[in-house]
C-alpha cells in the first residue's frame, strides 16, 4: 500500500511537471510562502510587506505561513521536501549558509535540494557597544581585545546565526580573542548589552539603529562594504581599518529543486516589479535594507560562496557541527 501511494505521489509531481512545462497557466490556487522563523523578525516582514502585492500581480493568494524551529531549519526542510510545483515557496533565510557549519544532520542540501528565485532584501549588522563603553571605535575595539585576550565577550541571538558570524569573522581576520555568549534569539541579546553584561553585538542595522539613536548604545562600524543611509556616519569595518571585511544578511526566495523554470521566470518577473514600487522602497529603506532581485543564477551562486566563506570561519573558530 506504501509503495503504491508512493508511486501516485510521484506520478502526480510528473503530470504536474508536464503540465507546467506544456503553458499550463500558474498559479490556479494559493500559493504558501514558508517562513522558517516567528513572526516579527525581519525575515517574516520581508514576506508579509511583499506579499500582498504579490497576490494582486499573480492573480492567487500568497498565504504567509510561519514554520519556526531547529533554527529555521524545520521549515526549510519543509519546502525542499514539497512537491515542485510552484504551490509551496521559502523565504530563504542567509542563515541557510550557515548550516553545514554548525549541525551535523542537516536534512537537506542547501545547493541540491533547492531553485533559487532571486534575492529579495539585504542589510548589514552594526557593530554596537554599550553607550558607557571606553571603546569608541573599531581600532580601539582590536586594540583592547589584543592588550587583553579573551577578556571582552560579545552576545549573539544564538548558536550558527549571522549575529555569531559577523564577530568569528571579525575574529578571524584581526587576531583577537572575544567569547561567544549566545542568548536565545537578539532581544535577549540587546538587553545583555543594553545591561552591559556583555561588551559586543553585531546587530541587525534596523533592529539597533534606533537605540543607537536614542543614545543607549553606541555604533563602532557598519559590516557592509559600503556606509548605510540610515547611519551615514558610522564607517564601515573596511574602512576601519579591516580591509575586505564584509558581512550581509539577506532574505531571498527559493522553490523546491525541479520546480518548472517558467514558474521560476514567473516569480522573478513579478518580484521585480513589486521591488520597484515606491511604497517598497521607501519602507525598506526606513530600516536601512536595500532590495535585491537578482537572477536566480546569481543567488545560486552567492548560497555556494557564502557556504565557503562561513565554513573556513567555524574551521577558524573551533566550531564542530553538532
Amino acid at each position: 500500500m506504501q509503495t503504491r501511494c508512493a508511486l501516485l505521489a510521484v506520478c502526480s509531481v510528473l503530470v504536474c511537471s508536464a503540465a507546467l512545462a506544456a503553458g499550463a497557466p500558474w498559479p490556479v490556487r494559493p500559493v504558501r510562502i514558508i517562513v522558517p522563523q516567528s513572526a516579527g523578525g525581519q525575515t517574516d516582514l520581508t514576506a508579509r510587506l511583499l506579499g500582498p502585492h504579490l497576490t494582486e500581480r499573480l492573480g492567487q493568494p500568497m498565504v504567509i505561513d510561519n514554520r519556526p524551529g531547529a533554527g529555521s531549519m524545520l521549515g526549510t526542510d519543509m519546502v525542499a521536501k514539497a512537491a515542485p510545483d510552484g504551490y509551496t515557496l521559502l523565504l530563504l533565510p542567509s542563515s541557510i549558509t550557515i548550516f553545514p557549519s554548525v549541525y551535523k544532520n542537516v536534512p537537506f542540501d542547501a545547493v541540491r535540494d533547492f531553485a533559487p528565485v532571486t534575492m529579495l532584501t539585504y542589510y548589514p549588522n552594526l557593530v554596537v557597544v554599550p553607550a558607557s563603553s571606553q571603546v569608541t571605535s573599531i581600532k580601539e575595539l582590536i586594540a583592547l581585545a589584543k592588550a587583553k585576550p579573551g577578556a571582552l565577550n560579545f552576545a549573539s541571538g544564538g548558536t550558527g546565526t549571522p549575529t555569531q558570524f559577523g564577530a568569528e569573522l571579525l575574529k578571524l581576520m584581526t587576531g583577537i580573542e572575544i567569547v561567544h555568549v549566545p542568548f536565545k534569539g537578539g532581544g535577549p541579546a540587546i538587553a545583555a548589552l543594553l545591561g552591559s553584561q556583555v561588551q559586543l553585538y553585531f546587530g541587525p542595522i534596523a533592529t539597533v539603529v534606533q537605540l543607537v539613536g536614542a543614545g543607549k548604545l553606541r555604533a563602532l562600524a557598519v559590516t557592509s562594504a559600503k556606509r548605510s543611509s540610515v547611519a551615514p556616519d558610522v564607517p564601515t569595518v573596511a574602512e576601519s581599518g579591516v580591509p575586505g571585511f564584509e558581512q550581509i544578511t539577506w532574505n531571498g526566495l527559493s522553490a523546491p529543486a525541479k520546480t518548472p523554470p517558467a514558474i521560476v521566470a514567473r516569480l522573478v518577473k513579478e518580484i521585480n516589479v513589486v521591488l520597484r514600487l515606491p511604497a517598497i522602497r521607501e519602507r525598506f529603506a526606513a530600516e536601512g535594507v536595500e532590495l535585491g532581485g537578482i537572477p536566480p543564477e546569481q543567488l545560486a551562486a552567492n548560497i555556494k560562496s557564502e557556504i565557503e566563506k562561513w565554513s573556513k570561519v567555524a574551521r577558524a573558530a573551533g566550531i564542530q557541527p553538532e
